[in-house]
């Protein structure tokens, strides 16, 4: 029998997903085949690949930003993954929850992570609101609760019945506690976007949420969208998006063969925050700022954010404009060689990061434009970098990639039977996952890297028309990965498309700019929300 044939009913499923028959193919093959490592040739650091900002050029950027964003007509959306749930959040909480529920030792010391949380529970921006709730369902006082080790009413009025946050997206819980109340994350960006990705009196929010957290989260939009208006004086146009079913991947057994349910149906298993590069290609948009739900910082701490992201914003703008111009000049007609060939690979190699050999002056020059303008002429993003102090996270690297393009059809303009090399090493956030750990050159290479990604990017994604980039185009397919899980026992392989600020966005034009660790505040636990971050 031929091996993962697909029935009928298989091919109405794909059909319903939106996934394409030579896309599932493709998927399976990929199980077969695997993917390449990531090939690192060094660290990028503060000397090769990361700029480092001098206050006065801060300034300067800032200033320019600034200016932009009064502009008519300039559309700047603030994009906010938010869909994913926070059960992980909860994770040595859930431990305890279980173990007490199971009775196994009730009395047993708590571990290190459940006893900082009781310790420090008035400190929560949630307690108030877990205090009434408790007495409410439960008639049990929360600080006579904690005192006496009644743990299990307080876990389960937190996690499960009372307040569910277990089952809630981090979006909706309650981050930081003001004078005036506590506030979700969700809020928190609505503020921050106001203080720096507002227009001339409005403000563009979209978040990435679950099918299922939609009327939850519509809700709570209407609820807080009024009082964020009147307090910083502006309208806000909040959209929000869910991953696409087609971006599913499908999951097969350790032998590779297409895993099923119990009703022989195909299971598929949803893409990773790579699948977002089709919600991001939906947005209309002139500059698009990426960050996280859960790295939000309380009001009173977020003064470098809000710096670093008006003048990252500002270094966008400053190198894209000096990129349309040479785009529009090489668009213009036939190439002369008048034309400042030089200057403009030095500003590709210098201000862009793009390693371009001397060769190029040497071919013809239909060629010499032609591949220039490809170079040249793709999205651009500006990612800030933090110092390594041990947080998890992606970092950046130069990876030497083999790409090709496509050279003019006259024979006398393309050698290489029609394709020519892309600059063969390119700036990359480079996830641990996709590194060969056993290969000893890499693994030194990776270890020695000073910098990592806190997801903090600001993207220009038009063209120099004002047309938008495809930005599907513009994706490594290589740069996915997969996982191993169990299911139920059984062994089964899941595909993680390319990483959203990984390899969906390889082939973008991308600067590296080193910003101060007080820009990155992510609530990964609960416990984080006793640092110094997210606290008056």
């Amino acid at each position: 029998m031929e091996k993962n044939k697909l029935s009928g009913k298989d091919l109405e499923q794909l059909k319903a997903k939106g996934i394409s028959l030579d896309v599932f193919k493709t998927q399976l093959m990929q199980f077969e085949e695997g993917f390449p490592a990531a090939d690192l040739t060094a660290c990028a650091t503060a000397d090769n690949g990361i700029l480092t900002l001098t206050p006065a050029r801060v300034e300067d950027l800032r200033t320019a930003y600034q200016a932009y964003r009064k502009k008519d007509g300039a559309r700047i959306v603030k994009f906010v993954p938010a869909s994913g749930a926070a059960t992980r959040m909860f994770k040595d909480l859930y431990a305890l929850y279980n173990q007490l529920k199971d009775n196994a030792t009730p009395n047993a010391p708590l571990d290190k992570a459940a006893q900082t949380f009781f310790d420090h529970l008035p400190q929560f921006p949630f307690y108030a609101e877990l205090k009434a709730s408790l007495q409410a369902g439960a008639g049990l006082d929360l600080d006579t609760a904690v005192r006496e080790r009644n743990y299990l009413p307080v876990l389960e009025t937190l996690l499960e019945t009372g307040m569910g946050y277990g089952r809630l997206p981090k979006a909706l819980l309650l981050f930081h506690a003001y004078a005036d109340g506590a506030v979700t994350a969700m809020e928190e960006h609505f503020a921050e976007g106001a203080q720096y990705a507002a227009g001339e009196g409005e403000c563009w929010l979209h978040f990435t949420i679950s099918e299922e957290h939609k009327d939850l989260f519509l809700k709570k939009v209407a609820a807080v969208q009024p009082k964020y208006e009147k307090k910083y004086g502006l309208r806000y146009h909040v959209a929000y998006s869910v991953q696409k079913p087609s971006t599913d991947t499908v999951a097969v057994t350790a032998d590779n063969d297409i895993y099923r349910d119990g009703q022989g149906r195909i299971v598929f298993r949803p893409g990773g925050h790579g699948a977002l590069i089709e919600n991001l290609n939906d947005l209309d948009a002139d500059m698009v700022f990426i960050k996280n739900i859960d790295n939000i910082s309380i009001d009173t701490k977020r003064s470098e954010t809000l710096t670093y992201k008006e003048a990252l914003a500002g270094l966008l703008l400053e190198k894209r404009d000096r990129t349309f111009a040479i785009l529009r000049q090489l668009s213009s007609g036939q190439p002369s060689e008048e034309w400042p060939w030089g200057q403009w690979l030095d500003f590709a190699r210098e201000e862009l990061q793009i390693r371009l050999s001397d060769e190029v002056l040497d071919w013809p020059l239909a060629l010499r434009a032609r591949y220039l303008f490809a170079v040249l002429n793709r999205p651009m993003r500006v990612c800030g970098m933090v110092r390594n102090e041990g947080e998890p996270g992606g970092g950046p690297f130069w990876v030497s990639r083999v790409r090709t393009f496509e050279a003019p059809e006259e024979p006398d303009d393309a050698p290489f039977g029609g394709l020519r090399l892309w600059p063969l090493e390119s700036l990359q956030i480079v996830e641990s996952s996709q590194i060969d750990h056993e290969n000893a050159e890499q693994e030194a290479i990776f270890r020695a890297s000073t910098h990592f990604n806190p997801v903090d990017l600001v993207c220009s994604v038009r063209d120099y028309t004002g047309r938008k980039f495809d930005l599907r185009d513009f994706v490594d397919p290589m740069t996915a990965f997969i996982a191993h899980k169990s299911v139920k026992g059984t062994d089964i392989k899941a595909m993680e498309l390319p990483g959203l600020w990984n390899g969906a966005m390889a082939d973008w034009i991308t600067l590296f700019v080193e910003e101060p660790i007080q820009v990155f505040t992510p609530v990964k636990t609960v416990n984080d929300l006793l640092r110094d971050g997210h606290r008056q």
